[in-house]
């Protein structure tokens, strides 16, 4: 059997369509197929190679940890150096009280993480959530998944949650003294990358001060300079309690962290202790390609650039059938007529050597979430494939 025939016969499936696309190697912001054909990628991993893909300094850092020891002891007991540089450098780079950072293996183990501190930390079991938001696929951060038709074979889920509408202020009188957290991505992901409006995140921030309800914010995809900032509260002012990160973190390796106060995050120490416990998190590979990630992030002044690039996507995406354009940054969906279209956009947009994606909840949005180091000339020629696509399919 060919190497693409064993994909479909012993590796687990996600969906009915995999493509199937045989990758040979990548670079930049090019993916190689193994006949050599190179294509432009504007999805990034689902937004987490945001440095492209083979970063020289990341790929240097890797390797030289991997000479010098791999996993070697259970999360939190052995000081290592990768692991100690990296909260030391996300400390330094988030507001207070932002300061310890618990490294784990995913964002959606960062989910599971924060949930756990903010019931611990408050003694209350409440948590309030948005429709549309998408956390992670672990049992946890389904619970506080606000798409109940994607989550409602998988129940029952945790008890407790109540989901209030993204941007309707209306309805932050369901945070009361019983909630313990709050939990919202600053930019919902699968819903459609939806921006907060007319200072929402301000209004969330001081009910949960007048109920002593913790704020956790979700910035798992647009974290790490997607945006134009680091992070996408610090558009909006906004500090949480508590921040999940993921994706991009790793330039490319599997890592998430969340971050709280010393106070705060003192209490997983005992009743229980463990009170969150991790064989991999903090692994030195993982720690080692994650800080090489941020001194190329910074280096090389990427996010100095995302807002014009932002721009030339947006005036590059003007076509009588694209409804819409949300997002912010390099987090953008261009919205069609229906997820058919999509679909025919994103085949069409493959056999002219254009990576495309979908988001999760929403069918009829083509993401676009390419590298953050893609130029014009990249996003020039981008737009103009899509634009041909859409003509086809329109035709």
């Amino acid at each position: 059997m060919s190497r693409r025939e064993n994909f479909f016969q012993y590796q687990a499936q996600t969906t009915d369509f995999a493509s199937g696309f045989e990758v040979e190697r990548a670079e930049g912001c090019y993916i190689y197929e193994r006949n050599g054909k190179r294509y432009l990628d504007l999805v990034a991993g689902v937004s987490a190679c945001n440095m492209g893909h083979g970063h020289p300094k990341i790929n240097a850092a890797i390797k030289a940890q991997i000479d010098d020891y791999l996993h070697v002891m259970v999360y939190g007991e052995y000081v290592q150096g990768a692991p100690v540089e990296l909260s030391k450098r996300l400390a330094s780079l988030l507001p207070d009280p932002l300061e310890s950072v618990y490294l784990v293996n995913s964002g959606t183990e960062a989910i599971e993480g924060a949930l756990k501190l903010a019931k611990r930390y408050t003694r209350r079991s409440n948590i309030v959530a948005a429709r549309g938001a998408y956390h992670g696929a672990t049992h946890g951060s389904l619970s506080v998944t606000g798409n109940h038709g994607w989550t409602r074979s998988m129940r029952p889920l945790l008890p407790g949650v109540k989901f209030l509408t993204f941007n309707n202020e209306d309805e932050l009188a369901l945070i009361d003294e019983a909630t313990a957290a709050v939990i919202l991505e600053t930019i919902q992901g699968a819903n459609g990358f939806v921006t907060p409006e007319s200072d929402y995140l301000h209004k969330v921030r001081e009910r949960c001060n007048e109920t002593g309800t913790l704020l956790i914010f979700d910035e798992i995809q647009p974290g790490f300079g997607r945006t134009g900032k680091l992070f996408g509260f610090e558009h909006y002012g906004i500090v949480p309690d508590i921040l999940c990160i993921g994706k991009a973190m790793g330039g490319g390796l599997p890592i998430g962290a969340f971050v709280s106060s010393k106070k705060m995050m003192d209490v997983l120490r005992r009743n229980p202790m463990l009170g969150h416990i991790t064989t991999f998190g903090g692994h030195p590979v993982m720690a080692a390609g994650a800080l090489a990630h941020l001194d190329a992030l910074y280096e090389e002044e990427v996010m100095d650039k995302i807002a014009e690039k932002e721009a030339r996507f947006r005036a590059g995406l003007e076509h009588p059938a694209v409804e819409a354009v949300t997002g912010k940054g390099l987090m953008l969906a261009a919205h069609l007529d229906g997820a058919e279209s999509v679909q025919k956009v994103a085949k069409l947009a493959m056999e002219k050597r254009l990576i495309l994606f979908w988001l999760l909840f929403k069918g009829n949005a083509l993401r676009i979430t390419p590298p953050l180091i893609i130029n014009d000339e990249q996003i020039d020629w981008a737009c103009k494939v899509i634009r041909e696509c859409l003509d086809e399919v329109s035709a």
